[in-house]
């Protein structure tokens, strides 16, 4: 699947030397077809670590996919070039006038901090309430999908007593539904966060329906609207060596951090880490594109597409 990129945006060498088929603008004006157009707002401190991580999740279907990266204006990134963010990313107020097949909101480094004193807390609230009117589906990742559920549903996050960190078991709820076909009733993903949704809330809820979760780490995948808001508690775009990175990171920095679970073999973090959660990652985004994106997304997304109806 052709992904289109800016030219000159610098995971798309990466990309290619990963056998990714990475479109660029000179060609994409060249297609005739329309390409799924998706936004990418990107909240996570190192952009272009996640750019990467989204970029592969998504080239896995057949269809040629246009990606927009988008920033809150709110905001000044302290990790990531102030040039590298102005040429590649298109702030919120400049896009919210265009209409998306999809949208992907990610996690960041705020889960720790209510809701309302994140401060582009406001402009969040903005971006989640024009995905209903604008977006025909929306991913929310990690504390993406904990102020999407708070935002949305008035379910509120939970601190929990330690670190939830490393590569958990999780198993699936309802196999006939189509965002985890093809999964097995088990399957791995990473989580790597300090606060969580209470399962028992989601359960009771039901204008939520949760699609696979774990007895260590709670739930891992819901989704609501009939797949018009889907929420991803854990990473799954992450790749073999980001946890490692964040462990030895904070190792780095003195702090109390306990050992990814289930992450390094033998628990020795010395071992280049298995990758175990990949495929499963993999097959979550081409569903999304394929079945909650591709199939009900409007032709014509600049005419009088209905994105409430659902």
């Amino acid at each position: 699947m052709p992904i289109r990129v800016q030219n000159d945006l610098p995971v798309r060498e990466i990309l290619e030397r990963e056998n990714i088929f990475v479109m660029d603008e000179d060609r994409a004006t060249h297609q005739q077809i329309r390409p799924i157009r998706i936004g990418l707002l990107n909240l996570m401190p190192l952009k272009e670590d996640t750019e990467l991580q989204i970029l592969r999740s998504l080239s896995n279907t057949p269809l040629q996919i246009d990606v927009t990266f988008v920033r809150v204006g709110s905001h000044v990134s302290k990790n990531t070039s102030t040039s590298h963010i102005l040429k590649f990313y298109e702030k919120f107020e400049d896009i919210k006038k265009y209409k998306f097949d999809g949208f992907i909101i990610t996690g960041a480094p705020v889960e720790q901090i209510p809701f309302e004193e994140v401060d582009y807390w406001e402009e969040l609230e903005e971006i989640m309430d024009w995905t209903v009117t604008n977006v025909t589906s929306t991913i929310h990742l990690c504390w993406g999908a904990q102020a999407g559920l708070y935002h949305h549903y008035g379910i509120n996050k939970v601190q929990l007593p330690e670190k939830k960190f490393g590569v958990f078991r999780h198993r699936v709820r309802n196999r006939k539904i189509p965002l985890v076909r093809g999964f097995d009733d088990v399957f791995y993903a990473p989580h790597s966060r300090h606060t969580d949704v209470p399962q028992e809330l989601l359960e009771a809820d039901d204008r939520i329906m949760i699609l696979a979760d774990s007895e260590e780490a709670g739930v891992f995948l819901c989704m609501a609207k009939e797949g018009r808001q889907i929420f991803i508690m854990g990473h799954p775009e992450y790749d073999r060596v980001t946890l490692d990175q964040e462990y030895k990171r904070d190792l780095g920095k003195g702090m109390d951090i306990q050992m990814p679970y289930n992450y390094y073999q033998d628990d020795n973090p010395d071992i280049r880490p298995l990758l175990t959660w990949r495929a499963h990652a993999n097959a979550i985004y081409s569903n999304w594109v394929n079945y909650y994106v591709y199939q009900v997304t409007p032709f014509d997304l600049y005419g009088t597409p209905d994105f409430t109806k659902k």
